[in-house]
């Protein structure tokens, strides 16, 4: 997944200076192995569930699609056995906000409890209980059950919040544990199956897997319905499970790849996506192994997607955001893509691990790019996540930096593993990679321990010490080396990494010096006379010919973090925007860091309206949740008007993240 960055402020100037945590005096002698667990991988804490008695052989889902009463009707068969040396009388598994209609065991209804009293925020349960005989051998669970309207798994749209104004639309979004409000599951990504998924609706439907070819039989469901059909072979966990529903329409971008969304945007989507789709599969073959779920397909979703993108396999749902028009936002895909190794083959076993998902799935991304474009964009970009962490970091609470801007999180006391979620796992797991590629000895080196690491791990869940565990089996003749890694800071020191990261400026160096002149400008600027006149006669809009929409946003995060409030300050930002045209731009990575640079410049009622009325077309939560925190600042009515006015639009996890950060 993309996360929903905080604010990025602008790429500090070339030092990349170390920062060190003032914890790690107070550490003991291995903090690391005082954490380690008896046996990993480590328990998830996360799930209510009894997960750890069985073995799940397989799962089955039957769904129908009641657009009236905006449910799911389905039904759940789990093919399971016991684990060894475990003798349950139950199973137990996640709910969230689904009405439990039967359980049966082998075909016959069996007890059941659907506990009504929710344990916050993991949700409820359903016990199931099983006789002598089925605890002896393979068995068939299965359960019935409806969706409700509160489930937090499920965005259903009217036919006027979509593009083509025809039909209602329906998706979903488990991760983190949102999949237990979308059917009864063993909701931890230590529990992985195969699925196969039937969907029956009036309207086109996508779903994580393989399409089946169309079936003949209908007899179970209304006429009016199609079935739609779908078989993921390789093992996955209940987060990445995905559903949609609506007007929906494909078309080619590659030889094994299609994109999806709503017919009036399909001809922009392919455009966006068919130039880089399989060389960026390629690329990731080359880094880690072949490419293992056979199609690689991505569906747009409608504005309110609160992600940028979501790594279902067989179909990564991506934000409309992506579409520009001029294919400078399609490194989304890039890191979708890879986390069909890293997070979808290979799975952190728990939300406190998600470091291992996310990590690496950055680090990937950005060896596609160098491999690519070359190294030098794959710094750049390094060099912006960079900035992006210690922003993240900056902007955090004292409390919550503490718990959260650790590398291994700890969510033991029923955490939300939703409330954890900042670029931290993302950009200082990257990190981590980076610096092991470099003390190790550089790719050469580092490159034939990533085949290895997802070779044995492939369609398993692990914990951070089998990782650690792994690079010392791996690197046996660098034990020395390896020893000098910080492990206890890395992983469990809040903060940034305790190390200095070098990275090549080649690319970073024009958008420095641009920003250099522009602050010079304004400090130069005569007392009680700058205007626009004066900084336009410095600049034009040949400072900026032939740069790309990143080094656009680079400009303006050096200039967030570089300016000061003044008069002086106000007109250049209002001169800088009409003369590079970036109050205008349509490309929403350059939209949201110009508002950055312009609400704190006080370019007056107006800007604040138009970055209200912008936050009324997008629910990426990368852009909403930090153009909320810059509102209020400056406009606190206007703020939480705009969030009311809006709020059913935005998916419910966008929803409730907004209204915490507006402290609604």
């Amino acid at each position: 997944m993309i996360p929903s960055l905080l604010r990025a402020s602008s790429l500090f100037k070339r030092s990349f200076a170390t920062f060190t945590t003032p914890l790690k005096a107070t550490m003991p002698a291995s903090l690391f192995e005082s954490k380690r667990p008896a046996s990993s991988p480590e328990y998830d804490p996360s799930t209510l569930s009894n997960y750890q008695h069985f073995n799940v052989l397989h799962t089955d889902l039957d769904y129908r699609v009641d657009w009236p009463k905006r449910k799911l009707f389905g039904t759940v068969v789990y093919k399971l056995t016991l684990k060894a040396n475990k003798a349950p009388e139950q199973v137990v598994l996640d709910t969230s906000f689904l009405d439990i209609h039967e359980a049966k065991i082998n075909g016959q209804s069996v007890k059941f409890n659907a506990d009504t009293e929710r344990v916050e925020p993991l949700g409820n349960t359903v016990t199931v209980d099983l006789d002598a005989a089925a605890a002896t051998a393979e068995f068939d669970l299965t359960l019935s059950f409806n969706t409700t309207d509160k489930v937090t798994a499920l965005q259903w749209l009217e036919p006027e919040q979509t593009a083509s104004k025809k039909a209602p639309y329906l998706f979903s979004q488990c991760q983190a544990i949102h999949a237990r409000s979308l059917y009864p599951c063993f909701d931890t990504p230590s529990v992985k199956t195969p699925i196969h998924t039937k969907i029956a609706s009036v309207y086109p439907t996508v779903a994580s897997g393989n399409v089946v070819p169309a079936q003949e039989s209908q007899e179970e469901y209304a006429t009016t319905d199609t079935i739609y059909e779908f078989q993921q072979e390789i093992p996955i966990p209940s987060y990445l499970f995905a559903i949609a529903s609506g007007d929906l329409t494909s078309l080619p971008i590659g030889p094994r790849s299609k994109v999806y969304s709503e017919p009036p945007n399909i001809d922009a989507c392919q455009y966006e996506f068919e130039a880089d789709t399989e060389k960026f599969l390629e690329a990731a073959e080359s880094i880690v192994f072949p490419y293992e779920w056979k199609t690689y397909n991505v569906l747009v979703l409608p504005p309110s997607f609160p992600y940028g993108g979501m790594e279902n396999p067989n179909i990564t749902f991506a934000t409309p955001t992506l579409i520009s028009g001029d294919r400078q936002n399609v490194d989304v895909i890039a890191h979708e893509l890879a986390h069909s190794w890293s997070g979808n083959l290979v799975t952190n076993c728990s939300w406190e691990h998600f470091w291992l998902n996310e990590g690496w799935t950055v680090y990937l991304e950005r060896r596609i790019i160098g491999a690519i474009h070359g190294e030098a964009h794959r710094h750049f970009s390094a060099i912006i996540g960079w900035k992006d962490l210690q922003t993240a970091i900056e902007v955090m609470s004292p409390a919550v930096r503490e718990q959260y801007s650790r590398l291994v999180v700890h969510l033991k006391e029923r955490q939300d593993p939703d409330d954890a979620f900042s670029s931290v796992p993302y950009e200082k797991g990257s990190s981590l990679l980076f610096h092991l590629e470099n003390v190790l000895g550089g790719k050469a080196v580092f490159d034939p321990f990533i085949p290895y690491y997802f070779g044995k791990f492939k369609k398993r869940s692990l914990d951070t010490y089998q990782f650690r565990d792994t690079l010392y089996e791996f690197f046996a003749d660098k034990k020395d080396i390896l020893d000098t890694v910080d492990w206890d800071t890395w992983f469990y020191a809040p903060g940034m990494p305790p190390v200095k990261l070098n990275f090549d400026t080649s690319l970073a160096d024009v958008c420095y010096k641009l920003a250099d002149k522009w602050v010079a400008a304004i400090k130069a600027a005569p007392a009680g006379g700058a205007d626009e006149a004066y900084f336009r006669g410095l600049f034009s809009a040949d400072d900026i010919a032939g740069w790309t929409s990143t080094q656009y946003v680079v400009l303006l995060d050096s200039l967030a973090d570089s300016t000061t409030e003044s008069a002086a300050t106000t007109a250049a930002v209002r001169t800088l925007g009409d003369v590079y045209q970036f109050a205008s731009s349509s490309n929403p990575e350059v939209i949201s860091r110009w508002y950055t640079l312009a609400v704190p410049a006080h370019l007056g009622p107006a800007t604040y309206q138009a970055l209200a009325d912008w936050l009324g077309t997008v629910g990426r939560m990368k852009f909403v949740r930090p153009g909320f925190r810059l509102l209020v600042k400056v406009d606190r009515d206007l703020a939480v008007a705009t969030f009311r006015k809006h709020e059913a639009f935005y998916h419910p996890i966008c929803r409730s993240m907004v209204a915490k950060d507006l402290g609604l």
